[in-house]
């Protein structure tokens, strides 16, 4: 008999934010495959019967290739052990889930996707920024600052065009550089923008500025993203709130416009 190969959504680091089959998945697992990002809290809900394989990079550093995991999936799943590909955030988000899937379609191994919270939303929850606004973005973007090598980079000139709320996942650290593309694309100096760090962790850190300021920000710690665009403005936090203020430009933009801790929006 043949295992099965479950593609795991682990969410943006807060346990709690797991999906309910997932967590039943990892109390029952018999081999996970888990990504560098996904918190030890996560973890140590595995099961201690469980062969737990580390797959993932830090700061660019693979601890084994994309066609290294591939094999040792079919591997597993030919051996008749039921896998768990465990993934930070949502799997089919910037997670090479579609690389994974052909590689199990081709050699006819049973999988299942259980989808997660992905990165984007814990950091909009968690600074109460909200994605969408009926007078500020009816479109949502999400985008990687980081592209496979053979890759053609994407226009962001359309990107910008269409008013839609960007979310840059896999920023870097060259704020500069993505400051600039931001500019190139079309987009005004005094667009908000937050850069969102280990969202939904107790580690959390946030810094709200413009693309005209983006280059100033703190290098804040993977795994990070930047959320672009005027919904910026109605984060609720009073910290946010305080740094919104030293980031604008008064004549631009002033404190009252910004809703405080606690408010409602129409």
């Amino acid at each position: 008999m043949r295992g099965k190969v479950y593609l795991v959504g682990a969410g943006p680091g807060d346990p709690e934010l797991l999906t309910v089959r997932a967590v039943r998945l990892l109390s029952t697992a018999e081999a996970v495959l888990y990504d560098e990002l996904v918190a030890p809290e996560i973890l140590q809900l595995i099961s201690s019967a469980a062969q737990r394989h580390n797959v993932g990079k830090r700061a660019g550093q693979k601890k084994i290739s994309q066609q290294e995991i591939n094999f040792l999936m079919v591997a597993l799943a030919d051996s008749g052990i039921n896998v768990i590909r465990l993934k930070s955030g949502d799997p089919l988000i910037f997670g090479r889930a579609g690389e994974e899937i052909e590689a199990l379609r081709q050699a006819g191994v049973s999988y299942e996707i259980v989808p997660g919270v992905t990165s984007a939303f814990g950091a909009a929850a968690s600074t109460e920024i909200p994605l969408t606004h009926r007078r500020s973005a009816s479109a949502l973007v999400f985008i990687t600052a980081h592209q496979a090598a053979q890759s053609d980079a994407a226009d962001w000139s359309k990107l910008a065009a269409s008013g839609a709320t960007l979310v840059i996942y896999m920023p870097g650290q060259d704020y500069a550089e993505l400051a600039q593309r931001l500019r190139a694309a079309g987009l005004s100096g005094e667009t908000p923008c937050a850069l969102i760090s280990r969202a939904t962790l107790p580690n959390q850190q946030a810094h709200i500025t413009t693309i005209a300021e983006l280059y100033r920000a703190p290098h804040l710690p993977a795994p990070s993203l930047v959320i672009v665009g005027q919904v910026v403005r109605f984060a609720s936090s009073e910290n946010l709130v305080a740094e919104f203020a030293g980031s604008f430009s008064s004549a631009a933009l002033d404190v009252a416009d910004f809703p405080v801790k606690g408010s409602s929006l129409a």
